[in-house]
């Protein structure tokens, strides 16, 4: 399959899965298609990706800003790279939905948060850090 489709069909998923945090956050079935079927399926199209595009000379080439560059020349670097970024983009999503709905947190005020971390990772995370911390006046995360 050449580049460009992978890149559209991971996209299509990507873009199920944020809808699916988006419109139906509390559905039991919705962490399970998250993580069951496409943060899975990115890992193995990522895993598909890197076996069949580099070598251990590779590895190199992420001690050094100019080297992580010339990678990002490749095709196959920049669709492994953007794989990466939406399997852990949409698994920070799913963290800050059920981390929510743990905190009693409302959903409206969420929904920005999952936006901007769709469109811009870490800035959508530190939005909903922020709106925790306001919300429940803790600032770590308590684990059980």
């Amino acid at each position: 399959m050449p580049p460009s489709q992978i890149f559209q069909i991971c996209n299509i998923l990507a873009t199920i899965g944020w809808l699916f945090l988006l419109i139906a956050p509390r559905w039991k079935w919705t962490g399970r298609i998250i993580i069951g079927f496409i943060i899975i399926l990115f890992c193995l199209v990522y895993i598909y990706i890197l076996t069949r595009s580099f070598n251990a000379d590779a590895l190199e080439s992420f001690i050094s800003l100019d080297g992580v560059m010339q990678l990002f020349t490749n095709e196959s670097a920049v669709l492994a790279g953007w794989v990466h970024y939406l399997a852990f983009d949409l698994m920070v999503g799913l963290f800050i939905v059920h981390n929510s709905l743990k905190n009693s947190i409302p959903h409206l005020l969420v929904i920005p948060c999952l936006l901007l971390t769709f469109m811009l990772g870490p800035a959508g995370l530190i939005l909903y850090l922020f709106i925790r911390m306001l919300s429940t006046r803790r600032y770590f995360i308590s684990y059980p």
